[in-house]
């Protein structure tokens, strides 16, 4: 596979050109020539404007195709009407990758949208990557470049800034300079016509000079690569992210802006938490954020203590706490024992720690020692009111002092300003986190902690069946859908729906439908008395607003009474209303049971999304909803349970006993199937989801479909691949059968000693060098994969009951989308045996069945072994026109 990643020609260009180049004072061109000498550029520069034989003493070409040399990067800062022939002469040049600056494309009317299209279509005819239009640019300091109208440029250091607002890289990089705060890449994405977020994610990744990323994000227009993406960058760097459009008329500015689509701000905020990043909400926190990561702020936890030298501080903190839901930590025994023997007899006896207002720097210290101590403490939050006994910058080194040998993260709030200020420059000179006030110093606790948290979620990789589950009828499930949409039916009925949940084993209440009061009576007495009667209509959504539910009606007088009130008061209230009849279902009676909701709904950026939360009459006004992005395992079905206020009722509460938590976890689990196998479903709702000691049970459905295209591939409609499972095989060899399977994050342990084992020419051949063991971030990127753009199958048997790697085959999604390179490396003692055609055959036909045209692979001319074999797989050969010590091969997999 090719290592080197398709955006260098943008990110590390050797030549550029500056298209539109001047001298005219304040002028684009003028402005981006000087920022790129000042920036002291290490490769070939050149000047396009047919008015000047040089520019700032850069040389000046009338045409970018009259530069003698092909160029990797051209930036355009003409007018917009100027810009598709430009793109245009840029792809008969060679030109590799275009910046454009200047804005008046599709946020300037129908004429805008016109030079939009054109300029996309020279691009992709030349294939020319594009970043913008109205962006500000990219810098790479550590390069030289700063191809942007940026005042003053950027310093060199670690941090990945990508925007879709240049004004905010502007005020980032201004706040950055004299705060010392560097960054290996700055890119302004623009309108993103046509690269996105999830590309230059996807570089970043790659970038071994790139530690950190941020981000400020408007809107996406990919979902499933940006996930991807993040999900990528996560794995191995800290992701830190600022998305605006939370409101409604926020998200309406950030459409007009942007033209990303926005969507609703906690499914955003559920696939930031899949993706193991942290949201972040206004500059502020970024900003601290920043300057925590420089300081290496890296918290194991969530659990906060706090000490003060005044009550009022602590319970702010505590407070601001409670507000983003970190718990306080709960002090040990031993701790409060040992805090007695130093602390005045009146200090608090709890978390947060008040030493009383006249805390020594002695006393600061011997309680911080014995906080940090607590094995139940995961950060400690130290404040200090300078009073006229308190010595605030002996207390500050004293901390400083202790810091260095703490193993868990400590952070400061200097209250004040003029006592405080000497203070403050301490911690900030020893990389301690310090702050004014404690509501951001909490604030930045709880992001850079929830890290930690969302990266267990990553790492979770469910399938979208469960292995461990009775199997679902999807065939039967699919037969009602299809004739509901063969009737031009998008709502289901109340069995219709119901039937949906059987097929997937969620436990129903029974439903019949009545077209008349004596067929209710009938069917009443069939099912048992005392029933529930809801009226059965696709036009009505919530049944009681309507008068058409009655409960427990215990007599058949009582039923056929309730038949006619029902439909009467239903006709009275929505005349319009299409009435198919009278539902009649057993009534569930469980003392103890608590009513709960669980749905789904697809959201137009993230596609469908799970929804959990308090059920019942009251839905609307309890708010209580928490969402998850399917598809979900355990893990993730009780973190989803977990994040709703009804959660702390479904343990044991007052007089009634606990429920069956498995039943809940079971219904969650099948309607992540329902939602990942059935991409028909819009929305569903069960309201209420009764639950109790004993089990589950559904008492009402409702669920909305709609039609799919023809040619959707499986999971088209969702924003994670759930794990294939479906791929899983077995291969017959002389030696016995050889499980083959894709890669799971668990498996990294399997490649690390997979690779520690293989002889220095195997690894040499695989990895172009020799390298004793796989790095961290390697073994993240190798096992932790997205199976929509790339794919790769473990070969493995098993030695004394533990699974052990003899091959991989794996391939990745180019960025055209048709076609893909691929790898292959096998164990010494399974060479020569025939393991290697089998693995690249599971390869090679997953990748025909993805749709993918072509496979590509990059070899050493020098590898005649493995010229030989992929020349036998029906690969062509040819020689590389930069390097001879490589060969390119292509494998055509259509037609």
């Amino acid at each position: 596979m090719n290592e080197q990643h398709y955006l260098t020609p943008l990110f590390e260009p050797r030549s550029v050109a500056i298209i539109g180049a001047s001298e005219r004072e304040f002028s684009l061109g003028k402005i981006l020539i000087r920022n790129m000498l000042e920036a002291g550029f290490k490769g070939k520069l050149f000047a396009v404007n047919p008015k000047y034989e040089s520019v700032l003493g850069v040389p000046c070409y009338k045409s970018v195709e009259d530069i003698p040399q092909r160029l990797d990067l051209a930036v355009i800062t003409t007018k917009a009407d100027r810009v598709p022939a430009i793109v245009d002469a840029c792809g008969r040049a060679g030109t590799k990758s275009v910046v454009v600056l200047p804005s008046g494309f599709s946020d300037n009317g129908p004429r805008g949208k016109m030079l939009e299209k054109n300029t996309v279509e020279n691009a992709r005819r030349h294939r020319i990557r594009l970043l913008g239009p109205n962006c500000l640019g990219v810098l790479r300091p550590e390069l030289g470049l700063n191809a942007s109208f940026a005042d003053g440029g950027a310093i060199k250091g670690s941090i990945g800034l990508i925007s879709q607002s240049g004004a905010l890289c502007s005020a980032i990089l201004d706040w950055a300079r004299p705060n010392n705060v560097g960054f290996s890449s700055v890119v302004s994405l623009g309108t993103s016509v046509d690269m996105d977020f999830g590309e230059v994610l996807e570089y970043m990744v790659s970038d071994s000079r790139t530690e950190s990323i941020f981000l400020y994000v408007e809107g996406i227009k990919d979902a499933r690569r940006f996930v991807s993406a993040l999900r990528a960058a996560a794995r191995v760097k800290p992701v830190l992210l600022i998305k605006v459009g939370r409101h409604p008329a926020g998200s309406h500015a950030a459409l007009l802006h942007s033209g990303a689509m926005v969507g609703e701000d906690a499914v955003f905020d559920a696939a930031l938490r899949r993706a193991g990043v942290i949201r972040l909400y206004n500059l502020g926190q970024l900003f601290a954020a920043a300057n925590a990561l420089f300081s290496h702020f890296r918290p194991r936890g969530n659990h906060l203590a706090v000490i003060t030298n005044g009550g009022g501080p602590g319970v702010m903190a505590a407070d601001r706490a409670a507000d983003l839901r970190i718990p306080m930590a709960k002090l040990t025994d031993a701790t409060v024992a040992k805090l007695n023997e130093i602390l005045p007899a009146n200090w608090s006896h709890t978390n947060p720690v008040d030493i009383i207002g006249d805390a020594d720097p002695e006393r600061y210290g011997k309680t911080m020692e014995i906080v940090l101590a607590d094995e139940n403490v995961e950060g400690v939050l130290t404040i200090l009111c300078p009073q006229a006994m308190t010595r605030p910058t002996e207390v500050a080194q004293k901390i400083i002092e202790i810091e260095r040998n703490a193993d868990k993260p400590v952070f400061t709030c200097w209250m004040g300003e003029e006592q405080v200020r000497e203070g403050r420059k301490l911690f900030e000179a020893a990389g301690i986190p310090t702050f004014r006030t404690t509501e951001p110093a909490v604030e930045l606790f709880g992001h850079i902690s929830a890290y930690y948290r969302n990266q267990k979620l990553l790492v979770q990789t469910p399938a979208s069946l469960s292995s461990d589950l009775n199997p679902p009828s999807v065939e039967s499930a699919r037969l009602v859908i299809e004739t509901a949409l063969s009737e031009r039916r998008k709502n289901l009925n109340e069995m219709e729906s119901k039937a949906l949940l059987a097929a997937f084993r969620i436990p129903i209440a029974q439903t019949v439908v009545a077209r008349s009061a004596t067929e209710a009576m009938v069917l009443a007495e069939e099912l048992g008395l005392p029933v529930a009667m809801k009226i059965d209509s696709p036009s009505i959504t919530h049944k009681a607003d309507t008068g058409g539910v009655r409960l427990n009606l215990r007599g058949l007088a009582a039923v056929r009474s309730a038949y006619q009130e029902i439909l009467e008061e239903v006709k009275k209230k929505r005349p319009d209303a299409i009435i198919n009849g009278v539902a009649i279902e057993p009534m569930i009676i469980k003392p103890y049971g608590r009513e709960l909701m669980v749905g789904a709904f697809r959201d137009p950026v993230f596609g469908p999304v799970i929804t959990f939360g308090e059920g019942g009459a009251h839905i609307e006004i309890q708010a209580d909803r928490a969402v998850a992005l399917p598809p979900l395992n355990n893990y993730l079905v009780q973190d989803l349970i977990k994040s709703t206020r009804v959660a702390t009722l479904l343990g044991e509460y007052r007089n009634m006993p606990p429920i069956n938590m498995e039943s809940l976890e079971f219904v969650l689990l099948r309607i992540s199937e329902m939602v990942c196998e059935l991409p028909w479903i819009r929305e569903m709702d069960i309201n209420p989801l009764i639950v109790d000691e004993n089990g589950a049970v559904a008492v009402d459905a409702r669920i909305t479909v709609d039609n799919i295209a023809p040619t959707a591939d499986r999971y088209d409609h969702m924003a994670i691949h759930p794990y294939p499972s479906h791929l899983i095989t077995k291969i017959s060899m002389p030696e016995g059968e050889i499980l083959v399977r894709p890669i799971k994050p668990e498996d990294a342990e399997l490649e690390i000693e997979f690779v520690r084992k293989l002889s220095p020419e195997t690894k040499y051949l695989r990895f172009m060098n020799t390298m004793r063991e796989l790095p961290p971030a390697m073994v993240a990127r190798l096992t932790q994969i997205d199976y929509d753009r790339e794919m790769a199958f473990l070969a493995i048997i098993e030695e004394d009951g533990v699974e052990v790697e003899i091959g991989v085959a794996r391939y990745a999604v180019n960025p055209d989308g048709e076609s893909c390179e691929f790898a292959i490396v096998v164990a010494e003692d399974w060479q020569h045996r025939g393991l290697a055609r089998r693995l690249m055959g599971v390869l090679i036909e997953t990748a025909r069945d993805r749709g993918l045209h072509s496979m590509n692979g990059l070899f050493l001319s020098n590898n005649d072994r493995m010229l030989k074999f992929v020349q036998s797989l029906g690969f062509v050969l040819h020689n590389d026109p930069e390097d001879n010590t490589v060969k390119h091969g292509i494998l055509t997999l259509q037609g």
